[in-house]
């Protein structure tokens, strides 16, 4: 362990979760309820995983880690809603549940709640598979009270429970070989790479290269659909050039994927990266063989396509992302498109910064299936995407 390294208090868990919280409605339990609860099942999921496929399944140890931050995350959101902080339920650990004790000032770490060593665990043990089965009851007789009203007339009983359900995920978290302190760790970066408090946009990846090595930060790019002997295309222009092929939607039934390029010119303006319009506009960085080769080769220019048509598929059942914003992408949606891009430069963008690039090619996209036509104006100094008409 570095010498540098500081012990994670549970208050500052506590407060920089809360943080991520974006729900309007801060009196009801309901939600945090749901989502302790989903989350427990979640636990239990991946132990059913790796009992079900015990070879091929090899993300069982990270994803367990995963999933008790998540519980973690709730588990803290439940007590913020009835005004009773995590410190105050470690306090309460193995104590007499009828003489509630407050936090002191000290600082409570997640270190201190486990032992100094703990074996990692590759599969389940049977007392693992057991204490899970235990977390979900304690947690069920949770959500029975809330079902009977219980908590709404008497938000002290939910102390006792939340007390009881921690004893058991440290209990289980002993028995998988996990520290909740990694667990809460990786929630934090999680959820602030998601629901950052404060946006700092990084630096674009060819920020040290000569300009003719570097994507356009301004640009502006005609887009307009166009018959040609009966079939209808979609064409683009910049500077007065044809660039690119012209465009149908390459399906049986149409669905305006043609227009579908504006997605590529979003990840420009606001990720810095596009292996795609790289090739187009003839803009690999040969200076760097390597990188031009393994970042700006035809297999990173498929992941890119493969990305925008994955998510096109999404976008079709969510009325093209219309009305949403920003916060509000599904954020199993971004957790995918991190792993479309795993081993490329772009998986170093943040969630929050796809989300943003997502949303404003969509809104560029939907532009121009209303219109047919329209001028993409890309400024990636601004870190927008914008559209006008085009005359």
């Amino acid at each position: 362990m570095s010498d540098d390294f500081i012990p994670l208090s549970v208050q500052d868990f506590s407060t920089d979760a809360l943080a991520t919280d974006l729900r309007r409605d801060a009196d009801s339990l309901n939600f945090p309820l749901l989502g302790l609860f989903g989350e427990v099942g979640s636990l239990l999921s991946e132990v059913k995983k790796k009992q079900r496929d015990p070879i091929s399944y090899r993300a069982y140890a990270a994803a367990v880690t995963e999933e008790l931050g998540d519980v973690l995350w709730y588990f803290n959101l439940v007590a913020a809603r009835a005004e009773i902080s995590f410190a105050d339920i470690v306090t309460n650990l193995a104590s007499d549940s009828e003489n509630w004790l407050s936090a002191t000032g000290v600082p409570l770490t997640f270190e201190a709640l486990q032992p100094s060593v703990l074996t990692a665990g590759q599969s389940p043990s049977p007392a693992f598979e057991a204490t899970l089965i235990e977390l979900a009851a304690a947690t069920g007789l949770l959500m029975a009270d809330q079902s009977n009203n219980e908590l709404q007339r008497d938000r002290r009983r939910l102390g006792p429970r939340l007390v009881a359900i921690l004893e058991i995920l440290i209990r289980a978290a002993n028995e998988a070989g996990v520290t909740l302190e990694a667990a809460a760790i990786k929630n934090r970066a999680k959820t602030t790479d998601r629901w950052p408090i404060q946006k700092a946009y990084p630096p674009f990846f060819d920020a040290d290269l000569p300009p003719e090595e570097q994507l356009p930060r301004n640009l502006k790019i005609n887009i307009f659909e166009r018959e040609v002997g009966g079939k209808r295309y979609v064409f683009q222009t910049c500077n007065g050039l044809n660039i690119g092929d012209r465009l149908t939607d390459n399906a049986m039934t149409p669905d305006d994927y043609r227009f579908h390029d504006v997605f590529h010119y979003a990840y420009v303006a606001i990720l810095g990266w596009s292996p795609v319009t790289r090739s187009l506009f003839r803009l690999k960085r040969k200076s760097r063989p390597k990188i031009d080769e393994a970042q700006d080769g035809a297999r990173a220019a498929l992941i890119e396509e493969g990305i925008a048509t994955w998510i096109f598929g999404q976008a079709m059942e969510m009325d093209f992302f219309q009305d949403l914003k920003a916060g509000e992408l599904p954020f199993d949606l971004l957790k995918q498109v991190r792993q479309f891009v795993r081993g490329y430069e772009a998986e170093n963008c943040p969630t929050w910064l796809w989300e943003e690039a997502i949303l404003q090619g969509y809104a560029a996209f939907r532009y121009l299936r209303e219109h047919r036509r329209g001028t993409v104006i890309l400024d990636a100094v601004e870190r927008r995407l914008n559209i006008e008409p085009l005359t």
